[in-house]
């Protein structure tokens, strides 16, 4: 499948930064997650992990909501036998993706205009930065649908908002303002909305210039080291900057701090 075979998001690369513009794009159906979406959102994420030129992601959307969260509506529309059949295979594809987007080198920025709930809470929660316009609005929603949270929220969602956080959001559907978001850590830095895109992209643009490789290593690192222990994080750490030394960006950032001078990065 390529980007332009895509129904439910569109992928474009800018080809003099390397940053790619992820857009949901089901505005009427306030971008909301169908069995299609997942499985187009599990291949742009594999189709970026493998292209050479990407050096940073920023996931936007078109319409009134980021992402509403999974297509509720669409739900109702299958044999009630089918349902938890249905259900499974989209998260497995919506797992999937948000797995690659984690383990890629390319940092993640999140653009988030409008709502964001359920499996879009959740993909913000997973994202590596997160710009939101100041009437962005977060909730979880599931257990109101009488659901339990999916998305990898079970492990993100706790460890950027914490555990005692976490239970409230999911157990009674709390909506959080944009300013509530950024003081709850879920949310890097709250602008007008009509900065965000401006902004996530900046910020995308800068990021691209880094050393790739290694802002990769350096997130799995905080990721892993999150949920293990200290003897693991450290031994962690160990191979990965032992990795990093061996880089090109390595030699030309040392070099460069040592002549007082800017690094120039390839990603490489």
């Amino acid at each position: 499948m390529t980007p332009s075979e895509f129904s439910t998001l569109s992928v474009d690369v800018e080809a003099a930064t390397g940053v790619a513009i992820l857009t949901l794009d089901r505005p009427e159906q306030g971008n909301a997650i169908n069995v299609t979406m997942a499985a187009e959102l599990r291949q742009a994420a594999l189709d970026l992990s493998y292209d050479g030129r990407v050096r940073a992601v920023v996931i936007r959307s078109f319409g009134r909501l980021f992402c509403g969260g999974g297509d509720l509506a669409s739900f109702t529309q299958a044999d009630e036998a089918d349902l938890p059949k249905l259900v499974d295979g989209l998260t497995i594809d919506l797992h999937a993706a948000v797995a690659r987007f984690t383990k890629m080198d390319a940092p993640v920025v999140a653009a988030v205009t409008g709502a964001a709930g359920g499996a879009g809470m959740s993909l913000v929660a997973a994202c590596d930065l997160v710009i939101a316009g100041e009437s962005a609005r977060f909730t979880m929603g599931y257990t109101k649908a009488g659901l339990v949270p999916d998305g990898t929220s079970s492990f993100f969602l706790a460890r950027v908002v914490g555990l005692r956080r976490a239970t409230e959001l999911v157990l009674t559907n709390r909506v959080l303002t944009a300013s509530e978001a950024q003081d709850w850590g879920l949310v890097n830095r709250v602008v007008a909305d009509a900065e965000v895109q401006h902004e996530a992209l900046v910020l995308a643009r800068t990021l691209a210039t880094g050393a790739t490789k290694t802002l990769g290593m350096a997130k799995r690192v905080l990721i892993e080291g999150a949920s293990s222990a200290l003897e693991e994080a450290m031994e962690r750490e160990s191979r990965a900057v032992s990795r990093s030394a061996g880089t090109r960006d390595a030699r030309e950032g040392i070099a460069a701090f040592v002549a007082k001078r800017p690094a120039e990065f390839r990603g490489e």
